[in-house]
C-alpha cells in the first residue's frame, strides 16, 4: 500500500550526511559574488561545442558505441565505485531535459559514500553522447539505458531520474521490471495524462539560444539564486554561440516532442518495484497534488516533498534529498 505523505524524516542520517556537505555542489564562477545572476552574460563566455568535452565532469566518463537507426553513435557515463562499505546495490541516475550526468554531481559522491555503485548516464542527444536527429521515444531511451547495463554487467539496478529522467525511469521499470530493484522520481515531469485536445505540430528548433533563454531556463528551476548555477547558463548560452547549434536545438525539439505526445501515467499501475515520488513541492502549483497521485497511482509508492524547494532539490537541498533516498533505496 502506498506510504502517506511525509517529509524526510531522517535526522540523524542528514546530520551525518551534512557534515559531508560543505561545498556547494558546483564551482561557482570567479568574480561574481552576488546572489543574483548578471544582466547579461560576462565578456569572457564564449561558444561552448554540443559534444561537451570541454565541460567539466566529476568523475571519468566512458562510452559505449553502437548503432541506431543507421546511425553510428555513442553513449556517455560515468560509472562510481562506492567509497563507502560497497552494499552490493547499484543505481543508475538519469538527468532531466535541460541537463547532462554531471548535475546530479554531489549526489553521486553521497550514494557512493553510502556504499552504492552509481551509473550517471548521458541519454543520447544529451551531454557527451552523440546528438542524431532520429524519431526519439522513451522506449528508446529506455533501451539505451539497457545497453549501458549490459555493457557494465549490470543485472539489476535502481533507476533514479529527475524531471524527464523520471520519464524514462519509470518506462524503463516498465519494459524491464526483472531488472529494476526501485524507482525514485525527483520532480518528475509527466505526472498527468495532459494529450487530450492537444493536437499535432511538427516540432521546431529555436532559431537562436539568447541569454536571456538560457538564464531563464536555469533561473526558472530553483527558488534561491546561487551563483554555482552559473556554469549551468554559461553551458546553455555557449551552445547558441556554436556552429552546431542548429542540430542540437531540432535533437531538443524532438525530445519536447516526446515530452507533449507521450505519458507514463498508465505504465505506473503495472510497475510492482518500490517506488518514491520525491521533490521540492514549489515546483509549480499543481506539484503537489500530481505527486501525491503519482505516488498512489505505483502499487508500491510513496512521497516525500520538501517545502521551500522547487524543481531542482540535488541543488538546493542535497541535504535532504540524498538521506531520503540513501533510506529507500537500501530496504
Amino acid at each position: 500500500m502506498p506510504c502517506p505523505h511525509r517529509l524526510a524524516d531522517l535526522p540523524m542520517l542528514a546530520a551525518f550526511l551534512g557534515l559531508l556537505i560543505l561545498l556547494p555542489v558546483l564551482t561557482g564562477a570567479p568574480g561574481l559574488d552576488a546572489q543574483e545572476p548578471p544582466a547579461a552574460p560576462p565578456a569572457d563566455w564564449g561558444p561552448v561545442s554540443i559534444t561537451m568535452e570541454e565541460v567539466p565532469y566529476p568523475h571519468p566518463v566512458s562510452h559505449i558505441e553502437f548503432s541506431l537507426y543507421g546511425q553510428d553513435l555513442r553513449m556517455a557515463f560515468m560509472d562510481v565505485a562506492p567509497t563507502g562499505a560497497a552494499n552490493g546495490r547499484t543505481v543508475v541516475l538519469l538527468h532531466g531535459g535541460n541537463y547532462w550526468a554531471a548535475s546530479w554531481e554531489g549526489v553521486i559522491d553521497d550514494l557512493a559514500e553510502a556504499g552504492f555503485r552509481v551509473v550517471a548516464m548521458d541519454q543520447i542527444g544529451y551531454g557527451r553522447s552523440s546528438k542524431p536527429i532520429l524519431p526519439y521515444s522513451l522506449d528508446m531511451h529506455a533501451g539505451n539505458i539497457a545497453r549501458v547495463l549490459d555493457h557494465l554487467g549490470i543485472e539489476g539496478a535502481a533507476l533514479v531520474g529527475h524531471s524527464y529522467g523520471g520519464m524514462k525511469a519509470s518506462r524503463f521499470a516498465l519494459l524491464y521490471p526483472e531488472r529494476t530493484t526501485h524507482v525514485g522520481l525527483v520532480n518528475a515531469i509527466g505526472l498527468a495524462d495532459a494529450r487530450a485536445g492537444r493536437g499535432w505540430s511538427e516540432p521546431q528548433a529555436a532559431p537562436d539560444r539568447s541569454y536571456e533563454a538560457a538564464l531563464a531556463t536555469i533561473r526558472g528551476h530553483v527558488e534561491a539564486w546561487d551563483d554555482a548555477y552559473l556554469e549551468y547558463v554559461r553551458v546553455h548560452y555557449g551552445w547558441g554561440l556554436s556552429g552546431d547549434w542548429p542540430r542540437l536545438a531540432m535533437v531538443r525539439a524532438l525530445n519536447s516532442d516526446v515530452i507533449r505526445t507521450s505519458t507514463v501515467v498508465h505504465d505506473w499501475p503495472q510497475i510492482e518495484a518500490p517506488a518514491l515520488v520525491i521533490g521540492g513541492e514549489l515546483d509549480g502549483p499543481r506539484f503537489p497534488e500530481l505527486a501525491r497521485a503519482a505516488a498512489d497511482a505505483f502499487p508500491n509508492g510513496e512521497l516525500v516533498l520538501f517545502p521551500g524547494v522547487g524543481h531542482n532539490p540535488h541543488w538546493e537541498a542535497r541535504e535532504l534529498l540524498s538521506p531520503a533516498l540513501i533510506e529507500f533505496l537500501g530496504r
